[in-house]
């Protein structure tokens, strides 16, 4: 939903909204218990919490939110206060109005609300006409006390959120509502409920911006944020992450992440979609000036093509930050085209130029650059990237096989690809070197390929190496992934594609099929355990090039199945005419264009005259349609 006035004003200078940092870090600093109720201190001690927000205030905190996060009849009936909630929440209004009247600062008042500490059915006794009733009332305490939005926060349970978003649309429907859950270490709610399905049940509830808080530090936020924001791309999103994971020491809570640590991370949720960014548990007004400091001083360029950002700091082009343009791609609703090329054997690049020439002029979007293809000698593929993307001015993807590779091999290349603004990868394991012409070559790896996913994602992307050391800015790679779509490795596969997307992956290609009923039965069984695929899919198509290819793939090549209809009609062709193959590869991408997201391109014996084919055939298909 489009938020209301006067938040939609914030909104609309471009840059993310500073939100306030913990209430009750502080206050316990302060020397008040745990056990204490942190929502009484409005009436007992109105200083010591007014404190807490000046000092959020000129931290650059743009909104505060008030302290009320366990006022709701059930928390303050553990201590003997649900007679005062009226007054307790509208004494916290109060507050924080008077200081942001005394810090003549133009700042927002969220009321904030969180969990009921309680139950609902069909997980606990309370009823959801309760738990919205319990609700109405907080909300109701607070709106008629002024705040200028709700946020329903550190939210586990998405029935819980839902009644709280009905009740704050029930007391009044042009109130702004943020609605923010928080995630366990695996990436789930404490329910089990993933990012993807949190965000688009917040939105269809009614939430005006969708967050994530609480959780982990900045890295898992920024992860979930990524996720979420692919689901429901059009949506407004706060982060506000905890200072790392709790530790207790000395019987004293203390949170790791200091507030250097999360100035980094305000540019990398700035460019993930963040609009409104602050803190939880452990940060302090600390944490959000050194934000606000990183973040008044870069600027987005938002005139690129297709949505791309670029980052621009103290006057100096930082071009390596911005998402590449197929990154772009991969958010909108285009139908793309990627083709595979081989690097050359020896040192001329001519004919390799000449074949990205050709596909580019075809209309493919990105060219796949293959990592010593069947483990055979080739030239580097980090430099036929960069000549490619130099000489004819079309994106790659680098395939990165993690066989072969040590941590240092791993990381180093990472590092090559980048500089050379090649920062789209397709992480994949590798052929072994035994079917190659250099068997006796090593084969051993140190990460399989949802390993390296995750250091690319999580440490790279987040400006850490895999020892968690700085690497200087982030990078900003895109990262796919392999799937076999063989029917006999669909439980296999399905957990280990579950594990890339959860490392982090952004795309996947599919190896070749010939049959596109197995991406539906696949799509089928996904959905029935983990729900709709959250990522764009590329299914792998290799024209056949005659009948002995065919029966070559078929019987030779694992993974390669081929219909017997499919052989049958290219024993039917004779001879080594491709145009069965390629009339077979053309109606398969065009019954594909419902299912997935593109296709990968795979030449046969380099025949990029065919692929060219293919692609013209599709995009004058879609040209006629649309006249």
């Amino acid at each position: 939903m489009e938020p209301t006035k006067p938040l939609h004003d914030l909104f609309a200078s471009g840059k993310p909204v500073l939100a306030d940092g913990a209430m009750g870090t502080l206050l316990n600093q302060r020397g008040i218990g745990y056990d204490y109720c942190f929502d009484e201190l409005n009436i007992t001690r109105p200083a010591l919490v007014a404190e807490i927000h000046r000092e959020y205030i000129e931290a650059g905190a743009q909104i505060i939110q008030t302290n009320t996060f366990g006022a709701n009849r059930y928390k303050l009936q553990k201590h003997g206060l649900d007679k005062q909630l009226e007054k307790i929440n509208a004494s916290a209004v109060d507050l924080a109005r008077r200081v942001i009247m005394a810090s003549f600062s133009k700042v927002l008042i969220a009321g904030d609300i969180g969990p009921l500490g309680v139950r609902l059915a069909p997980f606990g006794r309370v009823q959801p006409e309760e738990a919205r009733q319990a609700f109405t009332e907080q909300i109701n305490a607070l709106v008629s006390a002024g705040v200028d939005l709700i946020i329903i926060e550190t939210m586990t349970d998405l029935y819980e959120v839902r009644e709280a978003i009905q009740a704050a649309r029930e007391v009044t429907p042009a109130i702004p509502i943020i609605a923010s859950m928080t995630y366990t270490r695996d990436d789930r709610t404490l329910l089990g409920d993933t990012p993807v399905k949190v965000a688009r049940s917040m939105a269809e509830f009614g939430a005006d911006v969708l967050g994530v808080n609480c959780s982990g530090g900045p890295d898992q936020i920024l992860r979930i944020l990524r996720q979420m924001r692919q689901a429901v791309p059009d949506s407004y999103f706060l982060v506000m992450p905890n200072a790392g994971w709790p530790q207790q020491t000395g019987g004293r809570i203390m949170y790791p992440a200091s507030p250097e640590y999360f100035r980094e991370y305000a540019i990398a949720f700035w460019q993930a979609g963040a609009n409104i960014i602050g803190g939880c548990c452990g940060t302090t007004p600390q944490h959000i000036a050194i934000m606000r400091e990183k973040l008044e001083s870069t600027t987005l360029d938002v005139s690129l093509p297709n949505g791309a950002i670029s980052v621009l700091e103290s006057d100096e082009v930082s071009a390596a930050q911005s998402p590449t343009n197929f990154a772009s791609r991969l958010r909108s609703d285009d139908f793309l085209i990627t083709v595979e090329m081989d690097p050359p054997r020896g040192l001329s690049t001519n004919k390799v130029i000449a074949g990205a020439s050709l596909i580019a002029e075809a209309g493919a979007d990105v060219i796949n650059v293959a990592d010593s293809p069947m483990a055979r000698m080739r030239m580097s593929p980090w430099a036929v990237c960069n000549i490619i993307q130099k000489e004819v001015k079309i994106e790659t993807v680098l395939h990165f096989p993690t066989r072969g590779r040590n941590l240092l091999r791993v990381q180093g290349d990472l590092l090559a690809a980048h500089s050379l603004n090649v920062r789209n990868i397709f992480v994949v394991m590798g052929d072994p070197t035994a079917i190659g012409d250099y068997p006796d070559a090593m084969d051993n790896y140190d990460l399989v390929p949802s390993g390296l996913i995750k250091l690319i994602k999580q440490g790279f992307n987040a400006g850490f190496d895999h020892a968690g050391a700085e690497i200087g800015q982030p990078t900003s790679f895109v990262v796919g992934c392999a799937l076999d779509l063989n029917p006999g490795r669909f439980n296999s596969e399905i957990k280990n594609i579950q594990k890339k997307i959860l490392a982090g992956a952004d795309f996947i290609l599919t190896q070749p099929i010939y049959d596109t009923r197995v991406v539906e039965e696949f799509f089928d069984r996904y959905e029935a355990i983990y729900g709709p695929m959250p990522i764009p899919v590329f299914v792998g198509i290799l024209p056949l090039a005659n009948y002995r290819h065919a029966t070559f793939l078929h019987h030779e090549v694992p993974g390669i199945t081929i219909p017997d209809d499919i052989r049958s009609k290219m024993e039917k062709s004779g001879g080594d005419d491709p145009t069965t193959g390629i009339a077979i590869a053309r109606d398969m991408i065009l019954e594909l264009k419902e299912l997935v997201r593109g296709v990968y391109l795979i030449p046969a014996f380099n025949r990029y005259d065919h692929i060219a084919e293919i692609i013209e055939t599709i995009k004058q298909h879609d040209k006629d349609i649309n006249h």
